[in-house]
């Protein structure tokens, strides 16, 4: 099969997702300039590099109490920083709980049921219990084509590990199995790991 993205795909439902897959979750937390907090999921969210160490996430549409954009973005454009919070497993029904599209004046952690903690070295809260947080200082903001697609950037200037997921030296991800996003309406989880040597190693 074969098509080009502006014909369409003639499948039921678009495979786009699905292939680019798994995809880790950013469950970025911010507050706006009022002091209401917010929470919600992105799985176009990645690292983008070492040192300093930096992130990205990516909103693809827009609410309509938000001036072309979602709250997160309003939120971060106004303060200039934001959290990630890791998404386990345990916390999967909150994650999906946040991910409503509630008016902007409604706190997500409130609604899904979790304590907000403030961060260290940002005015910004961050999810109890989060198996690790990244607190960021916003560096740009990019606006790409189509409707309300835009990505943030950011610096990670604070980060947060839960002490007993830190097993023989290393951030044992087993320990909490880290969701991730398909396709669809579709999740993995993380269980099992495996090594392979580089060859110049």
């Amino acid at each position: 099969m074969f098509y080009r993205p502006k014909d369409g795909h003639g499948l039921p439902h678009n495979p786009f997702n699905a292939i680019i897959a798994p995809r880790p979750i950013g469950w970025i937390s911010t507050r706006d300039a009022d002091g209401i907090n917010n929470l919600a999921p992105y799985s176009f969210f990645n690292g983008v590099a070492y040192t300093p160490p930096q992130v990205m996430f990516a909103t693809t549409s827009a609410k309509p109490d938000q001036d072309g954009g979602k709250d997160s973005i309003a939120n971060i454009e106004a303060t200039g920083v934001f959290c990630v919070n890791v998404v386990a497993y345990a916390h999967q029904d909150a994650m999906n709980a946040s991910s409503e599209g509630l008016a902007k004046h409604i706190d997500e952690f409130d609604h899904a049921g979790l304590a907000p903690v403030e961060c260290e070295t940002i005015n910004c809260p961050r999810v109890e219990g989060a198996p690790a947080a990244l607190e960021c200082k916003l560096t740009r903001i990019v606006t790409l084509p189509g409707e309300a697609n835009r990505v943030v950037f950011g610096e990670v200037t604070g980060v947060h590990l839960q002490d007993d997921h830190i097993r023989d030296g290393k951030f044992d991800v087993t320990s909490f199995q880290p969701l991730a996003r398909l396709g669809y309406r579709d999740y993995a989880v993380v269980r099992e790991l495996f090594s392979l040597n580089r060859p110049d190693d």
